[in-house]
């Protein structure tokens, strides 16, 4: 299946092998996209990351099923003159590069708007310069807050989808205060959206922006200590896992109230591959990619991690599942909350035919199987008391 003789896109044209620079291959979601690209495609991909643990497995010499079909180079795209090159070899450029943990859009809010912005701004560029198809990752942070979110707690308003289901073409962008730097990402991603959406409109750039929301599964960030900084904050889910493979209590930022919908990263590349391999629809397009089935609050969340955890470990429930952490004590000052987000999904369904297939019990389960299987041997080293001798 690797050579992908006879695949046809979704109109039944046959699909040409493409060459894909790919920036930021070794994160979470490029080393998922860059499996697919080598087990279902007959693509090449020019990975290029300043880490590649991730994607260790896809580049031994010995996998002979996708031998030389892809190639990491080691980059930081900041300071580095080889980009260009690499994006002129390449027939799309898939930009996957971001900080993007909310641990950091207080504590290092410059890095958050360079990372997101000015070192983005030569990948849409050297895509508009040399007429190459440009695929840009943003996040649904772009949305800030809903218009619901300004209504009183008891509102029926609150209730109305309008006011809390985000739709890629109408839906209001709306930040906290200045202050607030939280909402640093939030700006430098929508800004760069703009500059990517006025390029397409100016210089005929074709590009597709890819809004997801909370794509969650195995490799997710990191588990503290581990296989990261031992003072690094992870998002929810790495925090979360990080709690339940050290058996301590979950922290849930200001009581978990907020509320999310979850997806499988497995779900959400499908999303993606589509868009690679049907330009004629994808392109000019802004997408959604979640699963509005699987919204809980991050207090459901952590009960229902904290269940399917004692499953697959077969350790008991620990005592004290959840204890509150106000956003100041856990992010610092400066943290904002958004409070529903819920994705309309009737632009990608209409352009791709896609819709997510996972439920949230399910991919917990494949998720945390993974951070047990991955993850528990090392944390119970690293926790073990040091015996008196």
């Amino acid at each position: 299946m690797a050579n992908g003789a006879g695949r046809v896109d979704l109109d039944g044209r046959p699909i040409k092998p493409i060459t894909i620079c790919m920036i930021g291959a070794g994160g979470f979601i490029g080393s998922h996209l860059c499996e697919k690209l080598m087990t279902e495609t007959p693509h090449k991909v020019l990975a290029l990351d300043v880490y590649n643990d991730k994607i260790k497995h896809l580049l031994e010499p010995d996998t002979v099923d996708w031998a030389g079909r892809i190639q990491f180079h080691r980059i930081n795209i900041k300071h580095d003159s080889r980009l260009e090159g690499l994006i002129k070899m390449a027939d799309l450029t898939i930009n996957l590069a971001a900080i993007c943990t909310p641990a950091d859009y207080n504590t290092r809010p410059l890095d958050t708007i360079y990372s997101n912005f000015i070192d983005a701004l030569p990948v849409v560029k050297y895509c508009s310069e040399n007429n190459k198809r440009l695929i840009h990752f943003s996040t649904c942070e772009v949305y800030g807050k809903t218009i619901g979110s300004y209504l009183p707690k008891d509102h029926p308003l609150r209730e109305d989808p309008s006011f809390y289901v985000l739709k890629e073409d109408i839906s209001p962008c709306i930040f906290g205060s200045i202050e607030k730097q939280r909402w640093s990402y939030a700006c430098a991603k929508q800004l760069i959206e703009r500059l990517v959406y006025a390029e397409g409109a100016e210089n005929g750039l074709e590009f597709t922006i890819v809004r997801p929301f909370n794509w969650i599964g195995p490799r997710m960030d990191f588990i503290p200590g581990i296989d990261g900084p031992s003072e690094g904050v992870p998002r929810v889910l790495a925090c979360f896992s990080n709690n339940l493979l050290r058996r301590e209590p979950l922290k849930l930022v200001d009581g978990g109230e907020s509320q999310r919908t979850f997806i499988y990263i497995k779900d959400a590349i499908e999303a993606v591959l589509l868009m690679i391999e049907n330009p004629e629809r994808a392109n000019g397009h802004i997408f959604n990619v979640g699963n509005p089935n699987n919204e809980v609050t991050v207090r459901q969340l952590a009960e229902m991690m904290t269940e399917v955890y004692a499953k697959v470990s077969g350790e008991g429930a620990i005592e004290s599942p959840t204890v509150d952490v106000s956003s100041k004590e856990f992010y610092g000052e400066g943290y904002d909350d958004s409070d529903k987000r819920i994705p309309d999904m009737t632009i990608i369904n209409r352009q791709l035919g896609w819709n997510p297939k996972t439920s949230l019990w399910d991919l917990l389960e494949s998720t945390l199987t993974y951070q047990h299987r991955t993850y528990s041997e090392a944390v119970k080293k690293a926790t073990a008391k040091p015996v008196a001798s």
